[in-house]
């Protein structure tokens, strides 16, 4: 069944899978062996690095949304039943109750990230339809296990039907002529499905569903205990797999950015090009001011992180910041000032009251998938006192009134996320 019309009033995310996914994950979040296992990975995670007393004074909000999206994930892990989930979110409402964010791993806060299990020896057909206004960035990746890629297919290179609908095969033989084709293998483990939306007002993500062809599942669904035991090793892997994310750019010192991640591990696109690297305000009168060259690239952000590995109050205020929601220097490049005092600055990157914390810039859709001589970033500290001399002269300052409406539309635009409609 092809999902209903891209403008019917409704969520894309807000199916009943998706209610269905987050009740029963509430209900494994609460039970005494996850309460247990949450204990044991809380007093393991802060003493697993070195961390500033800062860092440990934002963990109790982190700490419920990487576990709580550890539950969700773990709970659409059988290829055999396989539901479209979407597995990073802001707190919301569902009905009475209250759902956690589910936000994990340096989210892009202009992506809705979904998974779907697959089995290498099984055959799929996943079924969408494409908003009227398309998003600036879609990905179908299938990983294997470690996340290392298998096959993507770019949402650009979709084919559609005159009411934007479109289907995806999937399974282990060629395509042989079929269009929106996915070639799994015996290591396929899991669609990563990105949708980014860079003009958060106007794009909407594509509605979806899957279908696993052939008979009736030759096992049963897992039980209660087979479910708690797969999230409690998902909750331990979330906790691990943040720090060995945070240790990579060791040895790069603060305030730099130069260290890039593997685009065929870690879960990156290998159109895109990720950058990562710690920042650190020594008190509230400096600015680190950043400098970045698009090298082509029609699709960038900067989003801030906290030690955890969550982004910040990315819906009220600006603590990422795109391409689209930036302002560009004469040249084309963009510069950006982040500081814990507002600075006045349109391109204000607000760390929401942190000093400290992680930076990872995202390149994406190059012109022949590549960039032209970049991207790069420079950066340097200065005091806040003295920004307007180390910022170009086309600088594009607000008030506090424009500031306010800034966040206001921002917080308009993202708020049907959350529909549950």
């Amino acid at each position: 069944m092809t999902p209903s019309h891209p403008d019917a009033p409704s969520n894309p995310i807000a199916t009943t899978e998706q209610h269905e996914t987050e009740r029963r994950a509430l209900e494994l979040f609460g039970h005494p062996r996850l309460v247990e296992t949450r204990e044991e990975i809380r007093d393991y995670w802060t003493k697993s690095l070195p961390r500033s007393d800062e860092m440990l004074a934002c963990l109790d909000p982190a700490f419920e949304e990487v576990m709580f999206s550890a539950v969700v994930w773990s709970l659409n892990q059988d290829p055999l039943r396989p539901k479209v989930v979407t597995i990073t979110r802001l707190p919301h409402r569902l009905g009475e109750l209250r759902i956690p964010g589910s936000r994990w791993g340096l989210d892009n806060p202009d992506s809705v990230y979904r998974v779907i299990p697959i089995d290498g020896d099984e055959r799929y057909v996943i079924r969408g339809q494409a908003p009227r206004h398309r998003m600036t960035e879609n990905y179908f990746t299938l990983w294997d296990r470690d996340m290392a890629t298998v096959d993507v297919l770019d949402g650009r290179r979709l084919e559609l039907g005159a009411d934007g609908a479109f289907e995806i095969t999937v399974d282990r033989d060629p395509a042989n002529g079929r269009p929106n084709h996915v070639r799994s293998t015996p290591e396929a483990h899991e669609f990563y499905i990105r949708d980014v939306l860079m003009d958060w007002k106007r794009e909407r993500i594509n509605r979806l569903s899957i279908e696993r062809l052939g008979g009736a599942p030759g096992r049963p669904a897992p039980s209660l205990e087979e479910e708690l035991e797969l999230a409690a090793r998902y909750m331990w892997k979330w906790a691990r797999e943040t720090d060995r994310w945070n240790a990579q750019p060791e040895g790069i010192p603060v305030n730099h950015f130069e260290f890039k991640i593997d685009r065929d591990t870690d879960g990156a696109l290998r159109s895109q090009i990720y950058v990562l690297g710690h920042f650190r305000l020594a008190s509230d009168d400096e600015a680190l001011v950043l400098t970045v060259d698009l090298g082509g690239a029609d699709y960038f952000v900067a989003p801030i992180s906290n030690a955890w590995g969550t982004t910040l109050d990315i819906q009220n205020r600006t603590a990422s910041l795109n391409r689209a929601q930036s302002q560009p220097n004469a040249d084309g490049t963009i510069t950006y000032v982040l500081s814990v005092r507002d600075p006045g600055v349109h391109n204000w990157l607000d760390p929401c009251g942190l000093h400290e914390g992680t930076l990872t810039l995202r390149w994406a859709e190059f012109a022949k998938d590549r960039p032209e001589g970049g991207p790069s970033v420079t950066s340097r500290v200065v005091p806040l006192a003295g920004l307007r001399d180390h910022l170009p002269a086309e600088t594009a300052f607000v008030t506090p009134e424009m500031r306010r409406r800034q966040c206001e539309e921002r917080a308009a635009s993202y708020a049907w996320r959350l529909r549950e409609d």
